[in-house]
């Protein structure tokens, strides 16, 4: 197996926590019925799926994953976030969320990207409205997510928290595997959100592969459609390996990707003149990864044109957690956006 561990469960550090070594994000069945997200939810848990990750600020989600699994809350393991910014809030957020998801405790509550670590004392009350949570039995284990390596280190180092929920993947630098190693240090549960890079990774089998050789990392793939659940569902009983060819389309996927790039995580928005900056800025590489004629359509081609409004405030670049120069990436992805309509480069 060249050294791969080819664990199929996943122990989330301390909390104890053991399930399929995939997991199911629920950002995306925002965009589908509740209806067919019902579907989805119940087939992934019957093909082996134990944990599924939501967040309060993912408008439905929460509502579809209570009706889909009310009645079988044993079967689950069910992890959400809040971003509130104060012990009001985020009382108000807990109480919202668990009724959302019919349930009176949830496995795994993390704070959902803030901008500094909450520690007890901070002032802003946040870390003591979670522990009177854990102490009401309304929340077993505290987590935290983030996109700044800088806050996730700290979660860690402060021990604190319980898990960490940060973007991990193949495209993935030095400084992050770090932070997976860390946290194995302090048996401290890793969470891999954008384990497909925002959908610049478009071979799964490879993103796959790629993680299973972290035995203590549990990867959470944003689930939309019902094909994109078969392919991970198909990995449970063939989990993928790291063999040589997987490692040279791995390594030559980098040099195709290396370079600045947008993650698509949305940090950066809303853009005071309307920009969809999280496709906008990525817009290159999605021509390049993705049937081209879906990104040529009046209606994306208004979007990049509204690239010309920009107003280089530099607001999107104070938000972008990876610290873009975001207006010079949209340029350039508008440069080769409309290089593209008219024919000086093929895709």
């Amino acid at each position: 197996m060249e050294g791969i561990n080819r664990t199929e469960t996943v122990r989330l550090g301390k909390t104890g926590i053991t399930v399929n070594k995939n997991g199911f994000g629920a950002l995306p069945i925002q965009r589908i019925s509740e209806k067919e997200a019902i579907r989805l939810l119940h087939k992934a848990l019957d093909g082996g799926v134990g944990l599924f990750d939501t967040a309060r600020f993912y408008t439905d989600s929460e509502a579809k994953l209570g009706k889909a699994f009310r009645g079988m809350r044993d079967k689950v393991v069910i992890t959400s976030k809040t971003m509130a910014a104060n012990d009001a809030d985020f009382r108000k957020d807990l109480e919202t969320t668990l009724k959302n998801l019919q349930t009176d405790y949830l496995d795994v509550y993390q704070f959902h990207n803030p901008p500094f670590c909450p520690k007890p004392g901070d002032g802003s009350g946040l870390y003591e409205a979670m522990t009177e949570a854990v102490e009401k039995g309304q929340v077993r284990h505290i987590g935290i997510t983030n996109h700044r390596f800088a806050v996730a280190m700290e979660a860690i180092e402060s021990g604190l928290y319980e898990t960490l929920q940060f973007p991990f993947s193949y495209l993935s630098d030095d400084k992050d595997t770090l932070l997976v190693e860390k946290c194995k240090e302090h048996d401290m549960g890793f969470i891999a959100m954008k384990a497909l890079a925002g959908g610049l990774i478009t071979n799964s089998r490879a993103a796959y592969a790629f993680l299973a050789q972290y035995d203590a990392v549990l990867p959470i793939w944003g689930v939309q459609r019902e094909n994109e659940l078969d392919e991970f569902l198909s990995y449970i009983g063939d989990p993928p390996a790291m063999n040589g060819d997987v490692k040279r389309f791995v390594e030559q996927e980098r040099k195709d990707l290396k370079g600045e790039f947008c993650r698509g995580c949305g940090y950066c928005m809303p853009c005071p003149v309307g920009i969809e900056i999280s496709n906008c800025a990525r817009m290159s590489l999605l021509l390049r990864r993705s049937p081209a004629e879906l990104q040529l359509t009046p209606e994306i081609q208004k979007k990049m044109k509204q690239i010309e409004d920009c107003l280089q405030c530099r607001e999107c670049s104070e938000k972008c957690p990876y610290q873009l120069d975001t207006p010079e990436l949209l340029r350039k992805n508008y440069d080769d956006y409309n290089n593209v309509l008219s024919g000086k480069i093929k895709v």
